[in-house]
């Protein structure tokens, strides 16, 4: 039944028009491509949600990359902010395999379930805070559907942000003070261990403000967190 409700609620996603800006910029890019993949067919739509229904973690991102996937059609693929993403799921044992090129690459997500803040690419990658809130309802949905989630991964401080206001959505009393975001921050919020990092963004890792290390130690605590939840039941 969840993979039937998930499917649906991704046809849903797919089939968005809520934000009028960001629609109009996808299908612009899809048209105009770049000319690296100016063979290729751009998906140029919202993107829906990726991996395994069944999952006990669920990664937030902020947006698609305007070449990535928006001409991918999946999260995280086609770019090097996936390409650092899934070398890290696939080190602690969340993916199946190191790289993310298409749709049609072989990639299962494994106990992992990829969602996003914002599920068209942005301008200059900043959504507005309108469209995040007329996309945030998805996220909540994905909450409510997603049966085994017990950890969050937050990637950056505006998926951070929208994770709070998803789970508030959902009727989860969030603590007080606020939980503050800051890469590798744990909040335990309701049933939801909710971990903070950096997003991999090149900017992030090129810098060296977010290393290969670092981003390991975020998914061997989201182990370490999914092992604890299931000790106590």
């Amino acid at each position: 039944m969840e993979n039937q409700a998930l499917a649906a609620l991704n046809a849903a996603i797919v089939a968005c028009e809520k934000c009028p800006r960001l629609r109009a910029y996808c299908e612009a890019v899809a048209h105009e491509k770049r000319r690296a993949f100016r063979e290729q067919v751009y998906w140029g739509k919202p993107l829906p949600g990726f991996g395994d229904a069944a999952a006990h973690v669920l990664i937030v991102g902020l947006a698609p990359a305007a070449h990535g996937g928006n001409r991918t059609g999946r999260m995280f693929t086609g770019d090097r902010s996936g390409d650092f993403l899934y070398a890290a799921l696939h080190r602690a044992g969340f993916a199946n395999q190191p790289i993310a090129i298409s749709r049609n690459d072989g990639l299962q997500l494994i106990d992992a379930y990829i969602a996003a803040s914002g599920r068209c690419a942005p301008p200059d990658n900043k959504p507005t805070l309108e469209e995040l809130n007329n996309c945030r309802p998805y996220l909540t949905e994905e909450l409510r559907l997603l049966k085994n989630v017990c950890v969050i991964v937050a990637l950056g401080k505006i998926a951070f942000d929208n994770v709070l206001a998803a789970l508030a959505d959902r009727g989860v009393v969030i603590p007080r003070p606020r939980p503050a975001f800051g890469h590798e921050a744990v909040d335990q919020i309701d049933r939801y261990t909710l971990i903070a990092s950096y997003h991999p963004s090149q900017r992030n890792t090129q810098t060296g403000l977010l290393t290969p290390l670092m981003f390991d130690r975020v998914f061997k605590r989201a182990r370490q967190s999914i092992a604890q939840t299931r000790a106590s039941t």
